[in-house]
């Protein structure tokens, strides 16, 4: 194994970790904020927001895209072949679909949720509105991801 393999499976690694991460929050940490009284949800979630923003998560979610391009590039130096385009896919899977949608739709989301007391009217109506809205956007996320360590794998084995 040169560099190049290794970039590949770190690659793989940091956005299954991410799939994984994701899919728990759609399938159960959404569903399960959704069914506590209203005020405990918007304080779990606005908590979660708050404890996400670390050094581990953060270096798994954007060192995985640095590693994408440093990849993506590697392999094309190597070859042309369909490992590379693989690759080239997988890698804009992970930086528009998981990255990109989670800038453009999921941190605003958040933002929004972070200024409102829990307790309060609009409270409610931005509640109901971020978790079908942020958990739709999160789904997109965890197939991106999914997706991406799928062609990382299949890219990797196609030149090994």
């Amino acid at each position: 194994m040169d560099l190049v393999d290794y970039l590949a499976v770190a690659c793989a690694v940091g956005s299954g970790l991410m799939a994984g991460f994701l899919f728990a929050f759609s399938n159960c940490v959404m569903k399960a904020l959704g069914r506590l009284p209203r005020e405990q949800g918007i304080a779990a979630m606005q908590a979660i927001n708050v404890a996400v923003i670390n050094r581990w998560f953060l270096s798994v979610f954007f060192g995985s895209a640095a590693l994408c391009v440093a990849a993506t590039g590697g392999a094309f130096v190597r070859s042309t072949g369909a490992g590379a385009w693989l690759m080239l896919a997988g890698s804009a899977l992970y930086v528009v679909g998981t990255i990109g949608v989670t800038v453009r739709f999921n941190v605003p989301g958040n933002d929004a949720l972070a200024s409102i007391e829990p307790s309060s009217v609009e409270g409610a109506r931005v509640w109901v509105e971020y978790l079908a809205r942020w958990t739709a956007w999160n789904h997109i996320r965890a197939v991106a991801a999914v997706a991406a360590t799928t062609l990382f794998v299949l890219g990797r084995q196609s030149w090994a």
